[in-house]
Order: C-alpha cells, then structure tokens, then sequence
C-alpha cells in the first residue's frame, strides 16, 4: 500500500467523533477501500478538555483550525465547525490555497460561497466534496453528479429538513398542536433552542441552493429562493389535508424552466398515495427527475452523528482513490449565472382554508371571485359554525384547486379577504402533484 492518507478534523461535535468512530472501527477496511491507510493526523475543537469518547493525545491539537488547514502533516482538511463565514470558511480557504483537499458538512458555507469556494479549488487542482452537506447519509450529492451524468435534471425536490418532517409527523399522528411537539422535539434534541432555522425554512433552502447548481449547472444562489416555514401550519390544516388525501410536508422544489429556474421552500400538500407521502420521522427523501432515468427517490437518515459521519468518510475514500470531478458536476468557470424564473408564474394546485362569515352570499361570493381569476375547484369541505374571531359567527370553508396560476391565486385571495365575507386571512397552501 501507498503511503497513508493524513487527515485533519476542525469541529469535534457529533459529527466528527462520528468520523473518528469509524477510523477506528474500520481502519483496515477504508484502506482496503482507499487503497491506502487513512490516518487522522490533526484536530481542532473550540473545548481541549471535553470528553468525546475518544483519547485525542495521539493526535495533533490546534487550537487555531486556520493552522490545522495549512498543517504540514495534513492530506485531507475536514471542515466539521459549521457556520456561512468566520473560522469554517477562513479554514477551508486556507486549506485549498495549502494545496489540502478539503471535505465539509457545511451547507451554509457552500449556499452562500459555494461557487468561490469551487473555482479556488478547481484552480489549486484540489478536490471539494460535501456529501455530508445536503440529507446526511443519502448519497444525494454523489447520485447528481455522477450517476445521472447522463440525464439532463428537468426538477428535484424532496424533504430536507428532519425537524421539520418529525414535527409535521407528530402532529399527523398523535393530533398534537405545532408548539407541543417543537417543546418535545427540543428535549428530544432535534430542534435547536433556536428553532428559527430549521422550522423557518432556511436549512432546507441552504441545502436546496446546493441541489439546485448540481441539477442546473448554475451558480449557487441561495438569496433567491422563496422561503416559507411551518410556524403556520395548524392541525386544522392537517386533519383538513387528511380529510381530503393528502399529507403536509416541507419540501424544497428546484425546477427548470425556459425563463430560468424556480427555487422555492414552503409547506406542500402531498398525495397520500405518493411514495414521499411515506417518509415519515425524521427521514430525509430527495427525488431527481431525469429525462432518461425518470423519477428516482432516494430516502434514509438526513441527519445524526453517524448517518452523516458515513457521508464524510466516503468523500475521503474517493479522495484516496483520485476521484476527481468538478465540484459542482460542470467546471466552476462553466456555472452559469443564476436566472430566477418568475414565481408568480408557478402552476399547480392550491389548498385554501377561509373563515367565512355567516351571512347569505358568502360562499356564492367567493365562487365568483375564483371564477373571476379562472380558477377551478376540484373539491370543498364545509363545516358547522363556530364562534370565530371579533364573536363573530364564521364555518370553516376548505377548497382544493385545480392547476392554476400562482399570481391568479394569490390575486383571488387579496379580493376575498377584502370583500367582507371572510374572517381573518386566508390559509394557502401550495399542492404538489408527484
């Protein structure tokens, strides 16, 4: 065998000691695999002391993951600490203008400076790989850029978010409201103190921007993505979604169009009949659609120390074995500039929960308004009154739309809550038909 493959670890949380568990559980499988030894040589963490399960003394220690990168005893930097800017990406900068390969787990660094990051690589003649980036232990990464080379990507889209799914799994099965199963979900150590992140939509778009460049060939662009969390979704919406065959997920939708390329992340009503109808927990599950592969989904643990750790180390074997690729699929230099199609032109159907006011004419104006726009209704739940906002009387009034336009949908609802026959704002949720 060839000499060993010298790796260094910036952020020792649970991802990292999930790396270190596997060098030292497989070492002599990854250098069967590797063709070579693979060796942990450096580490970094922000606490010396801290007790991670495993003896660090044999290891150099750097305080400063700067040095850890630009190490003379470092083959491979493994970027573990997290974060757009700071120490992750002075680290990683550092290390590819070291001449290190470098692998990361760092969706924010990559959504906001991926394209950067990708042509000093490509410029240095270093590889940069992230699985570990985007759904954990699913080789989405790997699947987009080599496996479907052959297929022109017409649409990806998926569950990204395990907090997200395993709140809206909650509340689906045990009839739990959204802020009781985010407390447990907290105890439980899948949602952060600060929850914003993950329920607001932002990790899965971060994540989604990653996706986008691979499946487009374009520049990451991570600002132009239409973010909607689930803050607002009720388990009214979610009984309402059941009762009419659907289930609520957050997903992240990149599709190709002629104007350019639509990027959005929001609640969706998906069919219960649909496969990622099924992926439940917190689960992650991507599906590209390729023009000669067709639909492929992909599903496993999105997150965790090992799942993602299992990422991490299968980027190092293919760095000791000379993968090589572009970063991104297509040589950085090629990506083309980010062109956001309109997202006012997106067409599907829609979910519409309104608040009507009891009083003659309501519903028969809400039908004209829809007419108006030329919007169709597929099917209708009505249900008794109940004493709604202001101790005004009002019934739950639910639709589900044919395809339409987004700006016919969204211009309907301005004329609805306007016209004095509904209470409250409308709820609207985006259907995707898989």
């Amino acid at each position: 065998m060839t000499n060993a493959l010298r790796l260094g670890i910036a952020g020792l949380g649970t991802v990292g000691t999930g790396v270190l568990d596997i060098v030292k559980k497989h070492g002599g499988l990854l250098a069967q695999r590797a063709g070579c030894p693979v060796v942990v040589t450096g580490v970094s963490a922000r606490n010396k002391g801290r007790d991670r399960g495993h003896d660090l003394s044999a290891f150099a220690w750097h305080d400063d993951p700067v040095a850890l990168a630009k190490s003379a005893d470092v083959d491979v930097f493994i970027e573990l600490m997290g974060g757009d800017s700071g120490p992750a990406k002075a680290a990683v900068e550092a290390a590819i203008a070291a001449g290190k390969h470098v692998v990361t787990a760092n969706k924010a660094l990559l959504a906001h400076h991926g394209t950067a990051l990708a042509r000093a690589a490509e410029d240095k003649g270093v590889m940069l790989n992230f699985e570990a980036a985007v759904a954990g232990g699913i080789p989405v990464i790997k699947t987009l850029r080599e496996g479907l080379a052959g297929n022109g990507v017409r649409r990806i889209f998926g569950i990204l978010n395990g907090t997200c799914n395993y709140i809206l799994t909650k509340m689906a099965d045990e009839a739990r409201s959204f802020a009781d199963v985010l407390a447990e979900a907290q105890k439980l150590g899948y949602a952060e103190a600060d929850p914003t992140f993950d329920v607001g939509g932002f990790d899965t778009a971060h994540k989604l921007a990653i996706l986008t460049s691979l499946a487009f060939g374009t520049q990451v662009n991570v600002d132009k993505i239409a973010i909607e969390g689930i803050e607002a979704i009720t388990l009214e919406d979610i009984r309402n979604a059941a009762q009419l065959g659907y289930k609520i997920k957050l997903l992240g939708v990149a599709v190709e169009h002629e104007g350019g390329v639509e990027q959005r992340v929001h609640p969706t009503l998906v069919p219960k009949n649909s496969p990622v109808s099924e992926t439940d927990g917190v689960f992650n599950a991507v599906v590209i659609r390729g023009d000669f592969v067709g639909d492929l989904m992909l599903e496993g643990r999105g997150a965790g120390s090992h799942p993602t750790a299992s990422a991490v180390v299968g980027d190092v074997v293919d760095i000791a074995r000379g993968n090589r690729r572009p970063v991104f699929g297509i040589p950085a230099r090629d990506l083309k500039p980010f062109k956001q199609a309109p997202q006012k032109a997106h067409e599907g159907g829609y979910y519409v929960a309104l608040r009507l006011l009891d009083k003659p004419g309501a519903v028969a104006a809400v039908a004209r308004i829809l007419a108006d726009e030329r919007i169709s209704i597929e099917s209708i739940v009505q249900r008794g009154t109940a004493t709604g906002e202001q101790t005004r009387e009002t019934a739950p009034f639910i639709l589900i739309t044919h395809n339409t336009l987004e700006q016919s949908i969204r211009s309907a609802m301005g004329r609805i809550e306007k016209d004095g026959h509904v209470a409250g704002h409308p709820r609207v949720i985006r259907i995707e038909r898989l």
